[in-house]
């Protein structure tokens, strides 16, 4: 009996240690030693329901000293990429350092300053209410005064079909301003080496995971983005990125659609050489037949080639699952470690 008061103080400390939240802010970082003290300063120190925020970096292969102003200001976990591997791999490094760190909520912004830090308490709070596991800031694109109007036209394009794709409604498809839940970094997957923005939207789209998107504040541009050298590289990536996720993600929908059109095309001149033959005059149009006949079995062997894709697919998500559940586990037994 004398043990019961200990254990009970003991459970209430574990407990309390359990209901802690723990936030980690990652910021993608290459040659960004002029502007990341800037960024790092904007970030906040305390949110109400917050008990733990630290900070970490991505050092993407920078050859300026990045890092040292990173450790200079006091942040709490670096990592380090020797080359540069771009924006995608360097955003699924930071989430599993942060997931291995122990991270409840994790926030993703820029190096440069682009995001107001005060709204990362915005971005968290739909999380922390169990609304959403991913939140997405939707930046004032028409408002926003360093954006040619070329780039806010492509930039709500770019969102619509984001949408389309992935069956949601986020607003601002390409804003890297994001906060995921444990849960929701645990089930992330990005293949494309370009960024990481669209395709897990579409992913999450396709996983029913719970997505909010909150508007955000911007800050004035303190340099020129450095993720494409020109507006037709953005568009041809971002495209490239969309199309490749639609068929990792949505194969059915997105083979059988091109499936059928071209088998209705083939159709076409296929019912005009049935008209002629029983008009008589039919000797005259083979060509309209070997048009029809090569149309329409391209377009079966493209409807045969997305129920071959789906199955695919559904062999994606048995692994998926499976990779959640490893990660699940490996990451909770070295948080449970630490």
């Amino acid at each position: 009996m004398s043990r019961c008061p200990y254990f009970h103080k003991t459970r209430q400390r574990f407990l309390s240690e359990v209901n802690k939240v723990k936030l980690i802010i990652q910021i993608p970082c290459y040659n960004e030693a002029e502007t990341l003290e800037i960024a790092l300063n904007d970030l906040p120190k305390k949110i109400e329901g917050i008990d733990e925020i630290e900070y970490l970096i991505i050092n993407d292969g920078s050859r300026d000293n990045t890092v040292e102003v990173a450790k200079n200001w006091g942040v709490n976990y670096v990592v380090n990429f020797k080359k540069n591997k771009g924006l995608a791999r360097g955003f699924m490094a930071g989430l599993d350092a942060s997931l291995r760190n122990g991270a409840d909520i994790i926030v993703n912004t820029d190096a440069d300053n682009q995001y107001c830090g005060d709204d990362i308490e915005t971005l968290v709070r739909p999380i922390l209410e169990n609304r959403a596991d991913i939140v997405i800031g939707e930046r004032p694109i028409d408002q926003t005064e360093h954006f040619s109007p070329l780039k806010k036209k492509l930039q709500h394009l770019g969102s619509w079909t984001v949408r389309v794709a992935s069956g949601t409604d986020i607003p601002d498809a390409p804003s890297g301003f994001r906060a995921y839940s444990r849960e929701a970094a645990l089930r992330l997957n990005v293949t494309n080496e370009y960024t990481y923005t669209l395709e897990t939207i579409i992913q999450a789209g396709r996983n029913k995971i719970a997505m909010e998107s909150v508007p955000v504040r911007t800050n004035p541009e303190l340099r020129e983005s450095r993720l494409f050298s020109s507006m037709f590289g953005y568009v041809r990536r971002s495209m490239g990125t969309i199309i490749r996720s639609f068929m990792m993600y949505r194969p059915l929908k997105f083979f059988m659609t091109i499936g059928i059109i071209i088998f209705v095309i083939g159709l076409i001149p296929g019912i005009r050489f049935l008209y002629f033959m029983a008009t008589g005059s039919g000797n005259g149009h083979v060509q309209s037949l070997i048009l029809a006949s090569t149309l329409m079995l391209i377009g079966f062997q493209t409807m045969v080639i997305g129920m071959q894709a789906d199955v695919i697919s559904a062999n994606r998500k048995l692994l998926e699952d499976i990779q959640y559940h490893v990660r699940k586990v490996d990451y909770d037994r070295e948080d449970h470690e630490n």
